[in-house]
């Protein structure tokens, strides 16, 4: 398996209004504008924003779907990630994607 990644397709509407986008999403979506072979590494899908959202719940519990979220592939150690209790599968989401991004496939990290 590759890294998977799930991100939410922008432009959605729900009951507060919109048309919205997910702020944490954007910032990987710029990531993959900055470093294009990082589309090739990883297996990238992109879900509406109602839940549930099937493909995540199967591989990391319907308790961490939110997005963005990278499932790692157990090939590159990263103790930072936590462990799924519904699958047994590491994960991270949002920001703590960076690091591992920088880390396994070499792009840039953000300046402090």
């Amino acid at each position: 398996m590759t890294d998977r990644l799930f991100l939410i397709n922008p432009h959605w509407t729900d009951d507060l209004g919109g048309p919205w986008y997910c702020p944490s999403g954007a910032v990987i979506e710029g990531l993959l504008a900055f470093y294009p072979a990082l589309r090739t590494q990883l297996d990238i899908t992109r879900l509406d924003f109602p839940r549930p959202r099937r493909p995540v719940i199967d591989l990391v519990g319907e308790d961490h779907q939110s997005c963005p979220i990278l499932v790692l592939d157990g090939e590159f150690d990263w103790p930072d990630a936590p462990t799924s209790e519904a699958t047994g599968r590491r994960f991270l989401q949002d920001a703590a994607i960076i690091p591992y991004l920088a880390a396994r496939y070499g792009i840039g990290l953000p300046h402090p």
